[in-house]
């Protein structure tokens, strides 16, 4: 078996070669990667070297986080899985140790190895040693396709959470990516009945509406404000989830909320500092929360999926092969038109 690797030259440039095969360690399983996606903060550092306060360093890196495959080795001590299984890879390897990981919230291990965060190889490759705990088995009928995406709709997931979304509430996200589709999709889940998604992009806006957005707003062609405004009779969204990552969205949060509402804030933007109006949020007595990645959600996602609740692999909307990855970061990039989400096989 050969194992193969796409490695990120300086900005906007990807080469794939030719990489050592990986054995399974005490604990772990090495696992044939099938779908690996592409997910916004691999653009950020792609594109500009850099996502919020991660920065990529010199040399070669490998991206790549969201992903999914089929074990092909097991190592000794492993008690769960099995060769041939098929399994979503929850990407962080946090230390087990700390308050954070003790309390059961270990997103916020300060120690966490995570794929495709600098100086942390990602999973563009053929494959991947990987502990076997954060090897998540599949059902029979969720695809390693659905599997791979399973990390995006965590994100979406813990964002619901966060905003602590309940039967009957107005939510408005900002930003009909993936990542807004996907927290769109959980809201839905948690009982939200109205559910605004507003974004430049009518491709995006089109499959909100397919995946179940009750109102769709182009912001670059509509008034925002005067939007929301109506569609709430003038009160505001329950629940605001910025989801761009944009300098834009994010100061228009404190605008859209309803009084006594909460705002999360779950896009991450390239530059760390933005200016923001916290008089409004004063004046409102709003909640900010925010999302940094997740914690204990990969089993209740994997379920929504297989139950048929929650469609995660519609928001797929383009796939290449791994030789072809230089021209997905490019369309990922550039394709304004009609790119949801981009995906790789491998």
């Amino acid at each position: 078996m050969k194992n193969r690797g796409a490695f990120m030259q300086g900005i906007d440039k990807m080469v794939v070669r030719e990489i050592a095969m990986p054995h399974a360690g005490e604990e772990q399983v090495v696992v044939k990667m099938e779908y690996v996606g592409i997910c916004g903060s691999d653009v950020h550092y792609f594109h500009s070297g850099r996502c919020g306060a991660y920065v990529v360093g010199e040399g070669d890196f490998m991206l790549g986080h969201e992903c999914a495959g089929t074990v092909v080795e097991v190592g000794e001590g492993c008690k769960t899985l099995k060769v041939g299984d098929r399994v979503a890879l929850e990407p962080g390897i946090t230390c087990g140790e700390c308050e954070f990981c003790k309390s059961g919230r270990y997103n916020l291990c300060p120690d966490v190895q995570f794929l495709a965060t600098p100086p942390v190889a990602g999973c563009y490759e053929d494959y991947i040693a990987f502990p076997e705990n954060m090897c998540f088995k599949l059902p029979d009928n969720v695809s390693t396709r659905a599997g791979a995406l399973i990390e995006p709709l965590s994100v979406g997931l813990h964002a619901a959470n966060q905003g602590e979304v309940t039967l009957g509430d107005t939510v408005l996200i900002l930003g009909g990516g993936c990542i807004g589709l996907v927290t769109m999709m959980a809201c839905k889940a948690h009982g939200a009945s109205t559910l605004i998604v507003a974004d430049l992009v009518d491709a995006r806006l089109e499959k909100a509406k397919e995946l179940g957005a009750t109102h769709v707003v182009n912001s670059g062609k509509e008034d925002i404000f005067a939007a929301v405004k109506e569609i709430t009779g003038g009160q505001g969204a329950d629940k605001v989830f910025e989801a761009a990552g944009s300098p834009v969205t994010i100061a228009q949060t404190p605008h859209l909320v309803k009084r006594g509402g909460t705002i999360v804030l779950v896009g991450l933007a390239a530059q760390e500092e933005i200016t923001y109006n916290f008089a409004q949020i004063m004046d409102k007595e709003a909640t900010i929360k925010s999302v940094f990645r997740y914690r204990n959600i990969y089993p209740q996602a994997i379920a929504a999926v297989s139950s048929g609740a929650i469609e995660v692999e519609k928001i797929a909307t383009h796939e290449f092969d791994l030789d072809h990855i230089q021209e997905a970061f490019e369309e990922a990039i550039n394709n304004k038109t009609d790119l949801v989400k981009c995906i790789i096989k491998i």
